[in-house]
């Protein structure tokens, strides 16, 4: 495997690169996946890299040590190529890589890890508890309201909200549609009423800058997988209309979480606020190290309300990558060659 490509010179972040896109796979995500890595690869192109588009199959490894390029960009989304499994294999290839590390992936993935590391370094999320799915058809494992989730899917895939009115039955009837069909396990955790806000944070080279607080309105139920990427289902409120105190603990959680996860390149931190209760009803539901960037995909949205082009974006993206440290497997191979 050839070298990891050496970290740029002061003022040299921006030359040309051979960039491999890393797209698609086989996630509940896929289609979001293809649409952020043409989004990605075109932006690329404008900027003058080169690029190589490689849909994630069994046959990677071997597709990108053919390509051999300078740099991967992770525009995968779910698992595998959220949850460290492609982290590792490009560390053992000694590829560098945009996004965040291989540890970081793996917790930050895995909602109950999440909580685990944040919670005790003082980032307020909701409680909740592990269930086997097969629990749910004999009680409820928490008061109604409360929320049903996969432990390690994003985007709301899988998620249900299961109310005291609602249509899944008391207890849920065995054969209800929803995530409990899908999943063996579930992440139970207290339905937070209230309000959905989300910050985006972007790597600089003078470190981390959270980019606002947005506002996401579904124009009909809840913030789900279809609202997210069906276009005109929600409202994106820019600046979000919140208190200054709101929007100030939105911005400061969603560094802290960023920093003390270890991300790198971009997050987005998810928010529940209950508007009743001021700071106290403020409540971060997940960190997303791979975030969306298609179209409608809210950490473009927040850059570009910054003034930042989406073109640009992905440049910083790609900045963050080569200031990293070099794959250990790049590394070595280095001093080899010496």
């Amino acid at each position: 495997m050839r070298s990891a490509v050496p970290l740029p010179a002061s003022g040299e972040e921006s030359r040309r690169l051979h960039v491999a896109v890393l797209m698609g796979g086989w996630s509940a995500e896929r289609e979001v996946s293809l649409n952020s890595g043409a989004g990605v690869a075109e932006a690329l192109e404008s900027l003058g890299h080169r690029v190589t588009r490689v849909d994630l199959t069994p046959s990677v490894a071997a597709d990108l040590a053919a390509a051999a390029p300078d740099l991967v960009f992770n525009a995968l989304h779910g698992t595998p190529g959220e949850d460290g499994s492609v982290q590792g294999l490009l560390e053992l290839m000694g590829l560098r890589y945009t996004h965040s590390g291989l540890a970081t992936s793996v917790i930050a993935i895995d909602k109950v890890l999440t909580k685990q590391v944040l919670v005790p370094a003082g980032v307020p999320m909701p409680g909740g508890r592990i269930v086997r799915s097969a629990e749910v058809f004999e009680a409820d494992p928490l008061p109604r309201p409360y929320v049903l989730k996969p432990v390690n899917e994003g985007s709301s895939v899988g998620v249900a909200i299961v109310t005291a009115g609602g249509n899944y039955g008391s207890p849920i009837g065995r054969d209800t549609a929803g995530p409990w069909q899908a999943f063996d396990e579930l992440l139970a955790e207290p339905y937070v009423r209230g309000r959905e806000l989300t910050t985006a944070v972007l790597d600089g080279a003078d470190g981390p800058r959270a980019l606002g607080v947005t506002e996401l309105r579904p124009k009909s139920g809840w913030y789900d997988y279809d609202a997210k990427y069906t276009d005109g289902m929600t409202e994106h409120l820019f600046p979000a209309p919140v208190p200054d105190e709101i929007a100030e603990a939105c911005r400061d959680l969603a560094l802290q979480a960023h920093r003390v996860l270890g991300c790198r390149g971009c997050s987005r931190s998810d928010f529940r606020w209950d508007d009743e209760r001021g700071v106290d009803g403020l409540f971060l539901l997940e960190v997303n190290t791979q975030p969306g960037m298609t179209a409608l995909s809210l950490v473009p949205e927040q850059a570009r309300h910054t003034g930042m082009s989406y073109a640009e974006l992905v440049q910083a993206i790609v900045d963050a990558a080569l200031r990293a440290p070099a794959p250990k497997a790049a590394a070595r191979a280095k001093d080899a060659a010496r």
